[in-house]
């Protein structure tokens, strides 16, 4: 849908972008983790292709409208909601919300698990910050890329759905018989059964840190000394009051966490802490918990947060920008984020996003991202197959849509030598059409680590009632890659985007047991694009695109 409505001549914050929210055919099936839904727009933060999907309980709701997806278009006179429900959508007045806290309008709306939900934006997506999220459920969010902006450029303040149908499997027995099956696999997984709901997401802190791929200090180290500090095990420890879960989901990965404050609510998660701790330099658990509850009220990607204030914070050290501001200093968290969010004093250049603000200082090669998303929890220096991820993402640096951490670091399905480059390309490219498969169904990846595409495939058809196999799953994950990349090649990216910091290519790691590395990438690039199909430019050829139904997009691809 965004290929045919969203062309290269449509600005992200103008009025003929689109924001496009789908569920998949699984939603709201009771099939575990089916809570999750997308939402696809052209990214304000990167000028591409952008797409994101939550979890919670939204999703849920809204596939009971018995709508299966909303396209949004235009811009309201005045701030606006969108009221769903099974027999209509109203637009209602939000002009006395706007303003508002994700908390304060998530309340006010009425927001019920077991009836209705809402989904909204705060001050940040008001104020069109290029990383503001849509948060969902109160503090799930549909983060990077700046969805928040696009919606907040609508006027568009919330989505309230509220809805009663049921999405019944078409084969019942089959059905019960695929949540058997799936149950037992994911109580059989250490990680799913054991791992995530005792420590959380966070788990994998230490273990990343240990190997020495931990980015610390906007990338300038591998490993951070503070990192058993912020780590699952101190969350666990700490701060942790319940797990909490997601619609229909056994694993209960959700933290809810109370700081000495007394401030509660969920969080943070891996990339959060990373984000606010590792990358700025800051072990505080209380401050990046903290950061993490205000970037949820107020509608902020924490991961682009976090990158930002640790790009302000070497640019200051450096004495490009003038500020008070330094690697370690907690206590400037807080106030750094709500002037981004309100784009006030020094937060109005954070607010651009890392890139942006690096380049105005004269120091783009500070900003540690990938077609000008903000890079993730993991030093490819440390994970050579993990750089190749983020060079080739379609929406910029991502570990949602491909991730090495299992084969690098977790052995799953097996280990593999995480400084080697030979080999990489074709598991880099089945993890990415892998998780294509998973966001379109929806399902959420951690269920991936426990369960198999054959699984999803037999769920598929049950629900359905139509035979899908595997190889006709992981046909449409590389048919949504490739036309994901042909929407970025349209919008004028080359393989000169398929790139790393240059920090990354040229600085080998100083210590520890990453120590001398760089990160590979030019070989393993070239070895991608072969996989692929695709030249030696990273444009499919026209026999590939052939072979996936994209033949209509030959002529765009070569123009």
């Amino acid at each position: 849908m965004l290929w045919d409505l969203v062309g290269p001549e449509v600005e992200p914050l103008s009025e003929d972008n689109v924001l496009i929210f789908t569920t998949g055919p699984i939603t709201a099936s009771s099939s575990q983790t089916s809570n999750r839904f997308n939402v696809s727009t052209k990214s304000p933060l990167t000028d591409t292709i952008m797409h994101a999907n939550s979890g919670g309980w939204w999703g849920m709701q809204f596939k009971r409208t018995g709508y299966d997806a909303l396209i949004v278009r235009g811009k309201a006179k005045k701030p606006v909601l969108l009221e769903i429900t099974g027999e209509g959508v109203q637009i209602k007045d939000a002009e006395y919300l706007w303003g508002k806290g994700v908390f304060e309008t998530t309340e006010a709306l009425g927001q019920n698990n077991n009836k209705r939900n809402v989904l909204c934006i705060g001050p940040a997506g008001e104020n069109q910050v290029r990383i503001a999220a849509i948060m969902n459920d109160k503090e799930r969010a549909l983060a990077r890329g700046g969805g928040g902006a696009v919606m907040g450029s609508k006027n568009l303040k919330a989505i309230v759905v509220e809805g009663k149908e049921r999405n019944r499997p078409d084969d019942q027995e089959q059905f019960k018989f695929m949540l058997y099956e799936t149950g037992k696999l994911l109580k059989a997984s250490p990680l799913t059964s054991q791992a995530l709901p005792e420590f959380g997401t966070a788990v994998v802190m230490n273990v990343v840190n240990e190997i020495g791929a931990l980015p610390t200090r906007n990338f300038q180290q591998t490993q951070f000394e503070g990192a058993d500090k912020i780590s699952g095990e101190a969350i666990t420890d700490e701060i942790l009051v319940k797990n909490q879960a997601c619609w229909a989901c056994p694993i209960t990965c959700t933290r809810i966490s109370k700081t000495a404050s007394g401030k509660e609510g969920e969080g943070p998660e891996f990339e959060s802490a990373w984000a606010f701790g590792a990358q700025c330099g800051i072990d505080d658990l209380d401050a990046i918990t903290e950061a993490n509850f205000l970037c949820n009220d107020l509608g902020v990607d924490t991961i682009s947060m976090g990158n930002t204030i640790g790009c302000a914070m070497e640019l200051a050290e450096r004495g490009l920008i003038e500020a008070d501001l330094g690697f370690g200093q907690a206590d400037k968290l807080l106030s750094l984020i709500n002037d981004t969010a309100y784009r006030k004093e020094i937060g109005n250049d954070l607010a651009e996003g890392s890139y942006r603000m690096a380049d105005k200082y004269g120091a783009p090669e500070l900003s540690m991202s990938v077609k000008k998303l903000e890079m993730p929890a993991y030093d490819p220096r440390g994970m050579q197959g993990q750089g190749l991820v983020y060079a080739t993402g379609n929406r910029g640096a991502c570990h949602e849509t491909g991730n090495m951490l299992g084969p690098e670091v977790l052995a799953l399905p097996r280990l593999i030598d995480r400084f080697a480059t030979q080999g990489k390309a074709g598991i880099v490219a089945v993890h990415q059409d892998s998780a294509a498969v998973i966001d379109s169904l929806v399902y959420c990846k951690f269920a991936n680590m426990a369960v198999g595409e054959e699984f999803f495939a037999r769920t598929l058809t049950a629900v359905c009632g139509e035979l899908f196999t595997e190889e006709d799953l992981m046909l449409v994950g590389e048919r949504v890659w490739t036309l994901e990349r042909l929407y970025n090649l349209r919008e004028g990216f080359t393989k000169e985007d398929d790139t790393l910091p240059d920090r990354l290519l040229n600085e080998p790691v100083q210590e520890g047991p990453s120590e001398g590395f760089t990160a590979n990438l030019a070989p393993m690039l070239a070895e991608y694009y072969a996989f692929r199909e695709w030249d030696e430019n990273g444009v499919p050829r026209p026999e590939k695109l052939q072979e996936l139904s994209l033949d209509f997009a030959i002529e765009e691809a070569y123009d």
